[in-house]
């Protein structure tokens, strides 16, 4: 392939992109769902085969690029047409948390583990699971959280005696190193789990020491 050549496939390849990129909207880029990510990966792959392959001409491969945004375009117009076709290509939100309670077999379904959602919850400047109305997981992988409104919390919150809220129970399993940090041992857990009638640590899905030193309980969904 000739230097010529190869200027030739990018500035075409480019050009034959942009168009069709286009076409298929913005959402493309600005909501990475399910069938967005993979037609993003295949455009790319396509794209790069275009300008470097010497054996596939230019005209097959805006041929296969072309087919390719056909496919696209006419799967954008079913999702907006079909909420069948809809579930089907981009999946339904689903949610996580529901009046501060995990939903832990949602969190399977979804394949999300408890430090994942964690870890969301912090992006959203969110740090106690108890402050959760609801926690919605969109098709494009972002997480939306509606805080409890002021006329759920308590009018006279206790003084803060941790910086913030810290997880010390997860999956079943005690965090010891944060119980260390908080200078809380295992026998005070245990004594405030008895407190909620709980005898096992292995009952309790998630656990977590509020600022003001209270300890928040998920038990398990089978429990």
């Amino acid at each position: 392939m000739s230097a010529i050549e190869l200027i030739i496939r990018v500035v075409i390849a480019y050009i034959f992109l942009l168009l069709l990129t286009r076409l298929m909207g913005r959402k493309e880029i600005s909501q990475m769902t399910f069938f967005n990510f993979i037609s993003a990966i295949v455009f790319g792959t396509l794209g790069g085969t275009l300008i470097t392959d010497p054996n596939m001409s230019i005209r097959n491969g805006l041929i296969v690029v072309a087919c390719w945004g056909a496919i696209t375009i006419i799967a954008g117009y079913l999702n907006l047409k079909s909420k069948m076709a809809r579930n089907l290509m981009t999946g339904e939100p689903v949610i996580l948390v529901r009046d501060g309670l995990i939903m832990e077999e949602t969190l399977k379904r979804v394949r999300l583990d408890i430090n994942s959602l964690m870890t969301k919850l912090r992006d959203k400047e969110v740090f106690s699971i108890a402050d959760v109305d609801y926690a919605i997981f969109e098709t494009d992988g972002k997480l939306s959280v509606m805080k409890k409104g002021n006329g759920q919390q308590s009018p006279t919150p206790k003084p803060a005696i941790f910086p913030f809220p810290t997880e010390v129970i997860s999956d079943g399993k005690i965090n010891t190193a944060n119980l260390d940090k908080l200078q809380l041992d295992e026998a005070w857990l245990r004594q405030q789990l008895q407190q909620q009638s709980i005898t096992s640590i292995s009952d309790v899905f998630f656990a977590q020491v509020q600022k003001d030193g209270t300890l928040y309980i998920d038990k398990r969904d089978d429990q």
